[in-house]
């Protein structure tokens, strides 16, 4: 079955290389970036300027091919494609959780952005920690991932 979306944006981000990106924005606090939605979609940013942070679901435009199996950022390791957070997926689709700052118009002021400039973007959800922290969880192969402790999370206030 074919699925066909529609962007409903372009995110706009200081990055154009995928090796200068950062792995995760929860890994670069004070990057920042814009959302320019397209005019169409204005009226659905009703009441989201309550919302701390944002959910973002877009296209890898610069994925390249379907790899299976691919090497994780932090670690050596190659790992199943699902299990891992990398780009070259069957549905080159990624999700951050980014930090909404602003919003003029059409035009979405954010921070803790990881992806590409240019990047299109597919949804935007609103991040409810009731509905979107889980307790007592797995988290696989990272729980012993060799290059887990060069990167250290810098929340920043």
């Amino acid at each position: 079955m074919e699925i066909i979306y529609q962007t409903i944006g372009v995110i706009h981000t200081p990055y154009t290389e995928k090796d200068k990106t950062p792995i995760q924005g929860c890994f670069a606090p004070a990057s920042r970036g814009q959302i320019e939605l397209y005019m169409e979609y204005v009226a659905g940013l009703k009441d989201i300027e309550g919302f701390s942070h944002l959910i973002l679901l877009y296209h890898f435009h610069k994925a390249g091919a379907c790899n299976l199996i691919a090497k994780p950022f932090l670690d050596k390791e190659p790992r199943g494609i699902f299990a891992i957070r990398y780009y070259t997926r069957p549905n080159p689709i990624g999700i951050s959780v980014v930090k909404l700052f602003a919003i003029k118009q059409n035009i979405l002021e954010i921070g803790e952005v990881d992806m590409l400039d240019g990047t299109p973007l597919l949804d935007i959800k609103p991040y409810v920690p009731q509905f979107d922290i889980k307790e007592q969880v797995r988290d696989g192969w990272y729980q012993h991932a060799s290059e887990r402790s060069k990167y250290k999370i810098n929340r920043g206030k």
